[in-house]
């Protein structure tokens, strides 16, 4: 894959998130700076994802663990664990930020 590529789908999936988030009218803060995205939760609790570029991938930090997720047949699989990113961001925003969000 090259590196626009990857810019484009790893736009395509914060555009989703944040949208996603605004429909829901979840009470959840989003902040996207320079790739990297902040969403901070009514209980204080923050997840950060991010793009690494050179390995074409998108990292989600929360505060149980660290995840790796890279493209496979269209979807971000996390590479430890097999998770999906979006059904796993929703069910850690459930876990840690007591939040339904639909993703």
């Amino acid at each position: 894959m090259k590196d626009s590529e990857f810019h484009a789908l790893a736009d395509a999936i914060y555009q989703h998130i944040e949208e996603s988030i605004d429909r829901s009218g979840v009470d959840i803060d989003c902040e996207t700076i320079g790739g990297v995205m902040t969403l901070t939760f009514e209980n204080g609790i923050k997840f950060v994802i991010n793009r690494q570029e050179p390995l074409h991938q998108i990292w989600l930090a929360t505060r149980e663990n660290g995840h790796h997720f890279a493209l496979k047949e269209g979807k971000w699989i996390d590479n430890r664990q097999g998770h999906e990113l979006l059904s796993w961001l929703s069910l850690q925003a459930q876990r840690q930020g007591d939040t339904e969000l639909a993703l």
